[in-house]
């Protein structure tokens, strides 16, 4: 596994990616968080939101977790809107306890090498300051809501 950082890797990201755990995820609409959730949503992926102050509540159609360890589906990716200096625990909570996660994205400006290093450590691949929202349309048009 590897640092993805080509249009083919993040294509391939994209397509076999299903349910993605979104760390971060703000029931606040300004956030871009919010934004993002709602629109893979809309793009047919399975969105769980982690935020502990939101616990329970619903957002994105599903039950907001407190940790990645409440999550008890398998999990293809887990999706990182923190600040670089929280990315570690984040990750090092998600290799451990989400035994079939493939990816590590973390969202624009979010770079934390020790913590992906970790993530390819363990066989999981990593992406870093990147958007789906923004990398989805672009090399996954068939995906956009309205498409047939």
């Amino acid at each position: 596994m590897s640092l993805i950082n080509t249009d083919d890797g993040l294509r391939e990201v994209l397509a076999r990616t299903q349910i993605i755990a979104m760390v971060g995820a703000s029931m606040n609409p300004a956030r871009a968080s919010h934004g993002v959730g709602q629109f893979l949503t809309r793009c047919g992926y399975r969105v769980i939101p982690v935020n502990p102050g939101h616990a329970g509540e619903t957002l994105f159609g599903e039950t907001v977790r407190a940790s990645l360890a409440e999550i008890d589906v398998p999990v293809d990716m887990v999706d990182i809107f923190r600040r670089s200096e929280a990315v570690l625990p984040v990750v090092e909570e998600a290799l451990a306890q989400l035994p079939m996660l493939r990816t590590v994205w973390m969202q624009l400006g979010v770079i934390n090498e020790d913590a992906a290093q970790r993530a390819i450590d363990k066989s999981v691949d990593v992406v870093m300051d990147r958007c789906p929202k923004i990398e989805l349309p672009r090399l996954l048009p068939e995906r956009m809501p309205g498409r047939s």
